[in-house]
């Protein structure tokens, strides 16, 4: 048993290695990035002020936790309305859909995204945060995980709903929403801490200043006038506080889920 809690310190400390040498280069001076040693011969917190004063770093951080936030809210009802569709309701040709549904994720991300490109300028949706936001809100994954969890929920919760007169839409949102808030939240952080780095995208979609997301922003400290790391770092280090409080605030629905799915398989 010590053995294995080596193995699993050794791990852990692996794991947040990148993490501390990130902070504590952040308080370095340019001229101490890439001089030998961790710590910080003189700290400089004032790096993190300086964040803010090169570039509108706040705006670059509300537009990312915005478009973030808006394309979790919409994936996550997206996908439990599809989900609920696949594993509640049935339909002709329910189970070929869900298998042309699934198979859409075999398809990488870049070749969609001309396609997609060229449905937004077509839209006139280019430089701006539907676009940035719509393109996002669908996602074949979050209906494959929440359609597994919905499908373990006991049919009769349905069947007794109907017979009190409710309908499709009051079974959903009242009856099966409820019980499946664990992997709605399991989905809803998956999401977030996927558009919430988003890269590609937004670098293609956005033109304009104000709409800049965090990843593009911080682009600024990289630039052919030189590359200032200490300032990467500590913007990197701010923008990893949404995705902890996250993940803090919902780690409880995800153990839930975990727990739920063992009594149950």
């Amino acid at each position: 048993m010590l053995f294995v809690y080596v193995v699993l310190g050794l791990f852990a400390v692996t794991t947040l290695a990148p993490f501390v040498w990130m902070l504590l280069t952040s308080f370095k001076s340019l001229q101490d990035v890439d001089k030998p040693g961790l710590v910080p011969p003189a700290w400089h917190p004032e790096n993190y002020k300086s964040v803010f004063a090169q570039v509108p770093f706040g705006l670059y951080y509300l537009n990312s936790v915005l478009i973030a936030a808006w394309v979790t809210f919409l994936t996550v009802l997206t996908s439990a309305m599809a989900a609920f569709a696949f594993a509640r309701l049935q339909w002709r040709g329910r189970n070929s859909v869900f298998i042309l549904y699934l198979a859409t994720m075999m398809i990488p991300g870049v070749v969609t995204m001309i396609p997609n490109y060229t449905v937004i300028v077509r839209l006139h949706l280019l430089d701006s945060y539907t676009g940035l936001i719509v393109p996002a809100a669908f996602s074949a994954f979050g209906t494959f995980l929440l359609r597994q969890f919905m499908t373990s929920i006991p049919k009769a919760l349905d069947e007794a709903a109907t017979i009190d007169g409710a309908s499709a839409w009051t079974v959903f949102w009242d009856v099966i929403m409820p019980i499946s808030k664990a992997g709605l939240a399991a989905l809803a952080i998956l999401t977030f801490l996927g558009n919430y780095g988003s890269f590609y995208w937004p670098m293609i979609l956005i033109k304009s200043e104000n709409l800049r997301t965090l990843p593009i922003g911080m682009m600024y400290y990289d630039s052919s006038y030189g590359r200032e790391t200490n300032l990467i770092m500590a913007a990197g280090m701010m923008s990893l506080i949404p995705p902890l409080l996250l993940f803090i605030i919902g780690q409880k629905q995800m153990l839930r889920g975990i727990q739920m799915g063992a009594v149950k398989g």
